[in-house]
């Protein structure tokens, strides 16, 4: 019994004093949060959240928030989840993949990409999780 006690002591003493390795990951949750947080901070920002759209010469698309994907993962250093998006000129729904990083104790997202527009892929991802653009 001490042991145990000791034990879930010396996780707790290291979990406080950022032991890597012992720390809790963030929740699928907050994952989640953390993209619709950084979709609102631009839309108030800016009045709109944007993306540019590489396939079409880099020119802006204005998108409208449907929903955040339940699924989220982790990839190397990143987390991913990914969300549906209706462009506002358009009327297409665009699936877009947000990265979100883990810095200290925040969350931030460091990277978002059209990855289906009106449900084609725009790209896939080999067994090294390395990017593959599709024609």
């Amino acid at each position: 019994m001490r042991q145990g006690i000791r034990m879930v002591t010396a996780i707790g003493l290291a979990m406080f004093l950022g032991v890597p390795g012992l720390r809790a990951e963030p929740s699928a949750e907050q994952l989640r949060q953390t993209i619709r947080d950084y979709i609102t901070r631009q839309e108030t920002a800016l009045g709109t959240f944007t993306i540019p759209d590489s396939r079409e010469k880099g020119t802006l698309r204005t998108l409208t928030l449907v929903r955040v994907h339940e699924r989220v993962g982790k990839t190397g250093d990143y987390y991913y989840s990914c969300t549906d998006m209706k462009d506002v000129a358009t009327g297409d729904v665009l699936d877009l993949d947000f990265d979100v990083a883990e810095t200290g104790t925040a969350l931030n997202v460091v990277a978002v990409r059209i990855h289906k527009d009106n449900g084609k892929p725009r790209y896939t991802y080999d067994d090294h999780d390395n990017l593959v653009p599709l024609p």
